[in-house]
């Protein structure tokens, strides 16, 4: 009975060697485990925190010029109805569902420049999204403080690292000395690389170390809205109508909405 015992044993040098041989096994295994749980981290969590900084990026805001028909578009997005306005000392904060789901908080900014920048600095940081809102019958006539305005957004440091959608909604149509969104276009970029040249000159004017002042565009080319990090839309729209006999037209503003 010994000797058949014997037989069926193993050497302990082929016993120790087959533990060797698992350990290593079950040791490459976790570490394949390891390495796969680490790789889906490393995929996943950025993921969740670019979704939970989107989410936290809830803002749609109106901004442009006084008079350029902010709160009246305000007032016909969210109650579907005309306001006589006034020059907006305060913002107006009011809550738009989107037929698909979801919903975005509108904030229209006071045009004025004295306050504009106030409530700019106070939202721009939940900012997802800027209906920039002109006066299509005064463009020509405004077009410098405009282009001010739109230089200071677009080279704006926090909007530059959320990059929010733009649409630049191109109001009052119905306007017999109205542009449209192509020429608008034309007059801006031509505008505003005008402006881009004299602030790169005043800039090196200035100590550059402490200059945080972004460049506009793309240097040595003409400006191009194309040419910024932004999705920048040109639209056209009316808020209000002088002839009552024709309806308003939004269109352009839920249809830029609805895909934000």
């Amino acid at each position: 009975m010994e000797e058949i015992k014997n037989k069926n044993e193993k050497p302990l040098a082929e016993s120790l060697l087959e533990k060797d041989f698992f350990h290593v096994l079950n040791n490459e295994l976790w570490a394949q485990i390891l390495v796969s749980v680490i790789v889906i981290l490393f995929t996943l969590v950025p993921v969740y925190l670019f979704l939970s900084k989107r989410k936290s990026r809830r803002d749609v805001l109106f901004l442009g010029l006084c008079d350029a028909g902010k709160t009246v578009l305000f007032s016909r997005l969210l109650y579907d109805k005309f306001v006589q306005t006034h020059t907006s000392v305060k913002e107006n904060l009011g809550e738009y569902i989107k037929p698909s789901g979801g919903s975005f908080r509108i904030v229209d900014i006071p045009g004025h420049e004295r306050l504009r920048t106030k409530y700019l600095d106070q939202f721009k940081s939940t900012t997802r999204g800027i209906v920039f809102v002109i006066d299509s019958g005064t463009i020509q006539k405004d077009v410098r403080d405009v282009a001010e305005y739109l230089y200071t957004i677009l080279t704006d440091n926090v909007m530059l690292s959320s990059c929010p959608n733009i649409l630049i909604l191109c109001n009052k149509q119905d306007s017999i000395t109205a542009k449209g969104s192509k020429v608008i276009t034309q007059i801006l970029q031509k505008e505003l690389n005008t402006l881009r040249i004299t602030k790169s000159s005043q800039l090196e004017s200035t100590d550059s170390s402490q200059n945080t002042t972004q460049v506009l565009g793309k240097d040595g080319k003409e400006f191009e809205f194309s040419a910024l990090p932004y999705k920048v839309t040109f639209a056209e729209c009316t808020a209000t109508c002088k002839d009552e006999d024709k309806p308003y037209d939004i269109e352009p503003l839920y249809n830029w909405l609805q895909k934000l």
